[in-house]
């Protein structure tokens, strides 16, 4: 059975570091694209990144860019995002979710998986 596990979330403080990571299991990971998305309470969800099925495309949001980046590992069937410069608007459930087509968009309905989500909160 195909699953999307995330790992990584936790309390943070503001300027800090942390690095998430998507594991999967179940199928061929290297026909997927992998995005991240947040949830946020109170807000709609938000697509911050993705990587190409090879990894040598990413995307970032605006809200991310220059401060997240995604990489992946297709031996290990791992994808990695490493957020640095934190803030307290970036608290939020960190969902993965799994595509077979790339796209520049982070339209919810592409993405065929999605993992249960790990927490992030960046506070003092």
């Amino acid at each position: 059975q195909l699953q999307l596990v995330e790992s990584g979330g936790g309390l943070v403080q503001p300027g800090g570091s942390r690095t998430l990571s998507c594991a999967a299991s179940g199928f061929s990971w290297g026909d997927y694209v992998i995005g991240w998305f947040l949830q946020a309470p109170g807000k709609e969800g938000e697509g911050i990144s993705s990587i190409s099925k090879s990894g040598g495309l990413t995307n970032y949001g605006d809200s991310v860019k220059g401060r997240f980046t995604i990489s992946r590992d297709n031996v290990k069937n791992i994808v990695y995002l490493q957020m640095n410069s934190l803030k307290p608007e970036d608290t939020a459930v960190y969902h993965c979710a799994a595509s077979r087509v790339w796209s520049n968009s982070y339209f919810q309905g592409l993405y065929d998986y999605w993992g249960q989500g790990t927490q992030v909160t960046v506070s003092s």
